[in-house]
């Protein structure tokens, strides 16, 4: 990415908050414009460390966070231009929901007619014409949140920031609000970051998603990338169900290798973080790419299965099955298929693709 297209970059950015311990270590990340950027991962991985240092609310202990090329290390955070969502709305209960979203233009002395058509345009983008006059107290949730994000759009900011938004809202609303999200996004071409421990949201929402863990970026890439290619455990387990085994590398080859897993079985696997004969390893394979009673040569891996749980999910039966003494073994059945009339004790085969099935660290 050369430096015409990225509009935020972080270069070797460190921060501490004891001048110990390294809660984001030495990030090197560009966010191109007009992306809609996720920061994905658990609680005390960085991500909105890296947020809060990017908004200005924390500070850098080393390295240079850039802003349409020029350095805001030391830029107030009134001063950045940049939008900010936060979850829990942040909005004034004392002023309606005109004045909530007419604040940042007051703030910096637009004249008053040009107040008004930002803030009945903006209203108009979150679909909340016709709420000028209420309380945010008269609002749901959903609405809120709406409210919030017109503010955080009325001064056109170069760049939106969101600290888990959708949070506080219920299944349906939040994802509702996640549509609503990506069509602003796409509508408006505007730059995005978003900071989530959802994994479902970070893929529906972004252009690429990066997965934080221990203060390092872990992988970087769009959702199905990430989804279908993680470079390592941290990733394949945190992003989406995976079946695993643990294991030692007997054979391999560039693009097979046989592991033998601990209940003695060998599996053949795609390698990823293994490169030699010793290796050990664990195995990632999505519950989706695995098949009931394979018809035989179809997939290279074939094992027993006992079908221990069944649950009903609409469109897929999550079957639970012991396989080489691993009880914890899950297969996602489409519910259109005859193998949907399973029963719970019966013996079947589940098989599935080497490439499918990928050897990582352990």
């Amino acid at each position: 990415m050369n430096n015409n297209e990225y509009l935020v970059r972080f270069e070797k950015v460190q921060k501490s908050y004891d001048g110990e311990i390294l809660v984001v270590k030495d990030l090197n990340l560009d966010i191109a414009k007009g992306e809609f950027l996720t920061m994905l991962g658990p609680s005390g991985s960085g991500k909105t460390t890296c947020l809060m240092m990017l908004a200005g609310f924390e500070t850098a202990t080393h390295g240079d966070i850039y802003l349409d090329g020029a350095s805001i290390n030391n830029v107030a955070p009134h001063k950045r231009n940049i939008g900010m969502v936060f979850q829990n709305y942040a909005l004034f209960p004392h002023m309606t929901v005109g004045e909530n979203i007419a604040f940042p233009l007051e703030v910096r002395k637009q004249p008053k007619h040009e107040i008004r058509e930002r803030v009945e345009r903006a209203l108009d983008m979150v679909q909340l014409k016709g709420f000028l006059s209420r309380r945010p107290a008269q609002l749901s949730g959903g609405q809120q949140q709406r409210v919030a994000l017109a503010r955080a759009l009325v001064f056109e900011p170069k760049l939106v920031l969101l600290d888990e938004p959708l949070g506080a809202l219920d299944k349906n609303l939040r994802e509702e609000m996640q549509y609503e999200l990506k069509h602003i996004h796409e509508n408006l071409g505007l730059t995005m970051v978003f900071v989530t421990h959802d994994q479902s949201e970070a893929l529906t929402l972004s252009d690429r998603i990066a997965v934080f863990d221990d203060g390092i970026i872990q992988q970087i890439d769009a959702p199905e990338v990430l989804y279908e290619e993680p470079k390592n455990a941290f990733v394949a387990y945190f992003i989406g169900e995976n079946n695993r085994f643990n294991g030692v590398v007997k054979e391999i080859s560039s693009d097979v290798c046989s592991v033998e897993i601990e209940g003695g079985d060998i599996i053949k696997a795609k390698p990823i973080n293994v490169s030699k004969v010793g290796d050990k390893t664990t195995l990632s394979l999505r519950p989706e790419r695995v098949y009931i009673n394979p018809e035989p040569g179809v997939t290279p891996n074939v094992m027993d299965a006992k079908v221990l749980e069944l649950i009903y999910l609409g469109d897929h039966i999550r079957t639970r099955v012991s396989v080489s003494g691993n009880d914890s073994f899950v297969v996602k059945i489409p519910n259109s298929t005859e193998h949907s009339q399973l029963s719970k004790g019966q013996t079947v085969t589940v098989g599935w693709a080497s490439e499918d099935c990928r050897a990582l660290d352990v």
